[in-house]
């Protein structure tokens, strides 16, 4: 096969759609049935999979202050839909694959990713902008794919239901924890962790963009009502980047901080997850809705307990492997919470169910389905 990868959300700061996109590159690079392969990077195309560099401040400024206004949206969608359907046009025997959400125009074959519908389903979790801008490009990628990959089975339901795409050309192909993600010895990671002054086993983890999506708001209140003495012995640290509509979150957040029991870290280096992961001694996740949960699959990787909210397609990344919670039920989050520090027990066995559960996913798995769904739409 001759494919073209879409290899634009290979940025900082990496988000999970980067994290697929780069796992899969590396996979696809050295895979046998892989004849010739290409990487669209903005306008350009490469032949090595590009480095994940962080944007300019200033682009950043412009793309956020610019976003309110349609028309300049608008046309920074033709201008940039352009230059990389330019940049492809001489491929057409190879397929492209659209790895977020987004495909150009194409003579050749197309896929496109699309890892939820959150933007249709939860239109209030994003900006205005981002909503109107999504869906325009999604109803045109759908128009011009050969078929959809998706990250899992509730992704799949809910693109039949808005769509009305046939279930037979939508391939899912599930994500995995990276192999730089496993158990460590507090020895090792007592060094690697005193730059975030932390120490292993003392801490709470929940990694995720600042935004409502993520559901911190109940973390916050559930974690407010342990006692005291738990709180500071066991204090909630928060790793991510500040997103949208997050300055009510920043400034609770900021006030536990002055209470003694939360760290903020804000953006973490990829080169520093491995430890904050195996360091902690709970890891939480509460968020409402998510195509897939990857923090999920690293956490249990690691060896950590997890916690996680039954929402969205988390239940089939967790499994049995974590305990649940409603999204909005503070109390039994609180009383989980509690347990995962506490129970003895429940964190022994937690632990070795969540290894045993990410065990069962793969980049290799990913990538083989990947495969059988360019080889439909090659033949299709």
């Amino acid at each position: 096969m001759d494919i073209i990868l879409s290899t634009d959300a290979i940025r900082q700061p990496l988000t999970g759609i980067g994290r697929y996109t780069s796992q899969l590159a590396r996979q696809l690079v050295q895979h046998r049935e892989i004849d010739e392969i290409w990487f669209s990077h903005g306008g350009t195309l490469l032949r090595r999979i590009p480095e994940a560099r962080q944007r300019p401040a200033a682009v950043n400024w412009l793309r956020d202050g610019f976003s309110k206004y349609s028309p300049l949206l608008n046309a920074y969608r033709k201008i940039h839909s352009f230059g990389k359907a330019g940049s492809i046009r001489h491929l057409k025997n190879a397929l492209y694959h659209g790895t977020n959400y987004y495909l150009p125009k194409f003579a050749g074959r197309s896929i496109v990713t699309i890892h939820d519908i959150s933007v249709f389903t939860l239109p209030d979790c994003h900006r205005e902008d981002r909503v109107n801008f999504l869906r325009k490009e999604m109803a045109l990628a759908l128009e011009r794919a050969t078929g959809v990959i998706t990250v899992s089975e509730f992704s799949k339901r809910e693109i039949i239901a808005q769509f009305n795409w046939p279930a037979e050309r939508i391939y899912v192909t599930p994500l995995a924890g990276a192999g730089i993600f496993h158990p460590q010895p507090d020895t090792e990671l007592t060094p690697l962790l005193r730059s975030s002054q932390l120490l292993p086993g003392s801490y709470c983890l929940s990694v995720g963009t600042i935004e409502p999506r993520k559901n911190l708001g109940a973390l916050l209140d559930a974690y407010a009502c342990l006692p005291l003495r738990l709180r500071r012995l066991f204090p909630l640290v928060l790793s991510g980047h500040s997103g949208w509509n997050s300055r009510a979150l920043l400034d609770r957040i900021q006030r536990a901080a002055r209470e003694g029991w939360l760290r903020y870290l804000g953006f973490v280096p990829d080169s520093h997850l491995p430890a904050l992961f195996a360091g902690a001694r709970l890891f939480v996740f509460p968020s409402f809705y998510e195509g897939f949960g990857l923090p999920v699959l690293e956490a249990m990787s690691s060896g950590v307990p997890v916690i996680c909210a039954n929402a969205a397609s988390l239940p089939e990344v967790a499994g049995n492997a974590a305990a649940m919670f409603a999204p909005h039920d503070t109390n039994q989050l609180a009383s989980l919470i509690a347990m995962g520090l506490e129970n003895e027990e429940w964190r022994s066995a937690a632990t070795a169910n969540g290894l045993r559960q990410a065990a069962q996913f793969s980049w290799e798995k990913c990538t083989e389905q990947t495969l059988l769904a360019y080889a439909a739409a090659l033949s299709a």
